[in-house]
């Protein structure tokens, strides 16, 4: 059985002068603007590029909390960073790297332990499968 999910996009005008909105399913996005301004110049509003950076950081973030479990370990924290690369390539533009950043408090987990477990959940997780970025990760244990 198949978990579907929706989001939606609504665009008007060309490239440069148009604008858009995000909305999703759950409405915890409504109708949050978007444009060329917010993804190339940094202006008020989200961009595709934040939103799966928020989608990879949770998603990482839950298979590890599952494969922790999985090893007997639970986490008190943790906290993760999708830096999300928007590059121009021939073609036009790519998303060719994220940077997954990971600071974790799990108490009873060695340093050696913890890296094992979290490079699989940086593997396993639904949304890096997704990408053919390369995905990299920096993970620290902490307290």
């Amino acid at each position: 059985m198949a978990i579907k999910k929706h989001g939606f996009a609504h665009w008007e005008g060309t490239i440069k002068e148009g604008r858009g909105t995000i909305s999703t399913e759950s409405h915890a996005l409504e109708n949050q603007p978007y444009g060329f301004n917010t993804r190339f110049e940094g202006k008020p509003g989200t961009n595709p590029e934040e939103l799966l950076g928020a989608a990879h950081a949770a998603c990482f973030s839950m298979a590890l909390s599952l494969i922790l479990g999985d090893a007997g370990l639970t986490a008190k924290s943790i906290d993760t960073t999708a830096e999300v690369s928007l590059n121009k390539a021939a073609d036009g533009f790519e998303i060719d790297a994220v940077a997954l950043k990971l600071e974790a408090e799990v108490p009873g987990a060695t340093p050696e332990q913890f890296q094992e477990l979290a490079n699989k959940a940086k593997t396993g997780c639904p949304v890096s499968k997704l990408f053919k970025a390369n995905i990299t990760l920096d993970a620290k244990l902490v307290g």
